[in-house]
């Protein structure tokens, strides 16, 4: 039994301290699940499950904020029930994974896959970071993990610069990709590319219907006079992910809700999957993942159409890339995370929307987006376009 995707709809990416700054992040999460129903047609009371990425599940996003999402909405009923995940920076894409295991295993039939983010209002790490606060335990890792893989903690930070230096790029390649994200993701707004996917959101600013994020003016020059993230490392806030404030979400059913409810879907799932590997270097993992998922798929990097490759650190895709050989003009072709935002738990459906309308404006087949993830874990989904 194959996964549809109906509808996959996102805020417009708040900047840190921006627009969505004043919202809660569930009524954020309420208001882009309210959209979703509206423009699905969905009967309420026919969605089965609510399943809602989220990475730090604190303040505002503690205690379930999946549930929360539901309860701030106001088209769904509290009947409708709700579990919030955890697969790091993949979260919201591993959510549209779990909901198509559902529909495709004859569980479930209609579910609402998606995620959310507020990264002004609940600052990353704030859970990580408990433990020092109180004066309580290690941390999240213990001891004995620490030893096995020699390092004093685990880092993204430092992952990225690993991949950097293991790859052979400099710099000034790093912040020549970041340009070039600005540049696509400025030339899609002004194309309208986002019309599609992006909700109208009225906050405390005004309405909010564009990606705050995108620098008009980015330049080299610009991009050199920033420090980097750590002593003698490649990377710097303008050649890496920008923090964001978002929700997304997708409406999943199966073939014999599209053929009882009359739905017209924009995608089917045709593979899924997801890989883990080192978690030291960690970030690396999507160029395995990819091998995994196109063999799964009976499929060569030539038979996709689009890519979607989070740009948490440019030299991320950058590797990828390399590695794969797959066509650059494939690649983020609306922009990515560098200047479109990372909001965290929200990003994999988020990803998910500009990949799917991607492809049904420019008329293609397929598309893969591949999340690299804290701890080595990766998540692909391959999307056939039902345009």
């Amino acid at each position: 039994m194959d996964a549809y995707i109906v509808d996959v709809v996102r805020s417009a990416g708040g900047r840190r301290k921006g627009a969505l700054s004043g919202t809660h992040p569930a009524d954020i999460g309420g208001l882009v699940l309210d959209a979703l129903v509206t423009r699905t047609g969905v009967d309420p009371c026919k969605v089965e499950d609510v399943i809602f990425g989220c990475v730090t599940k604190a303040g505002e996003q503690s205690f379930a904020i999946g549930r929360s999402c539901v309860l701030a909405s106001a088209q769904l009923p509290d009947t409708t029930p709700a579990v919030t995940i955890d697969r790091q920076c993949g979260s919201s894409q591993q959510s549209v994974q779990f909901a198509a295991q559902a529909v495709m295993s004859g569980t479930q039939d209609i579910v609402i896959a998606g995620g959310v983010e507020n990264m002004t209002r609940v600052p990353m790490q704030s859970d990580f970071r408990l433990h020092e606060k109180a004066q309580i335990g290690q941390g999240p890792w213990s001891k004995s993990i620490l030893e096995r893989y020699g390092v004093a903690e685990f880092s993204q930070f430092i992952g990225a610069d690993m991949i950097a230096k293991k790859h052979g790029f400099n710099r000034q390649q790093l912040d020549e990709f970041a340009v070039a994200s600005h540049q696509k993701a400025a030339q899609a707004v002004k194309a309208n590319a986002f019309a599609d996917e992006i909700i109208v959101i009225d906050t405390e600013a005004g309405p909010l219907n564009q990606d705050e994020g995108i620098r008009l003016d980015c330049s080299m020059a610009g991009l050199a006079d920033l420090d980097t993230i750590l002593p003698d490392g490649f990377h710097t806030a303008g050649n890496a992910s920008q923090m964001c404030d978002g929700a997304s979400a997708a409406l999943i059913v199966s073939e014999r809700a599209l053929k009882q409810y009359g739905f017209k879907p924009i995608a089917k799932i045709k593979s899924f999957t997801v890989t883990a590997g080192d978690p030291v270097i960690m970030l690396e993992e999507p160029i395995r993942a990819t091998q995994v998922a196109l063999e799964r798929a009976g499929m060569a990097i030539g038979d996709i159409d689009l890519f979607e490759v989070n740009e948490a650190f440019a030299s991320v895709p950058m590797a990828w890339l390399k590695d794969t050989g797959a066509d650059a003009a494939k690649l983020n072709v609306n922009g990515g995370a560098i200047a479109l935002g990372h909001p965290l738990g929200a990003t994999g459906t988020k990803l998910m929307s500009t990949l799917a309308y991607a492809l049904r404006n420019r008329n293609l087949k397929y598309g893969l987006q591949v999340m690299c993830e804290g701890g080595g874990v990766a998540n692909v989904t391959i999307l056939e376009s039902m345009s």
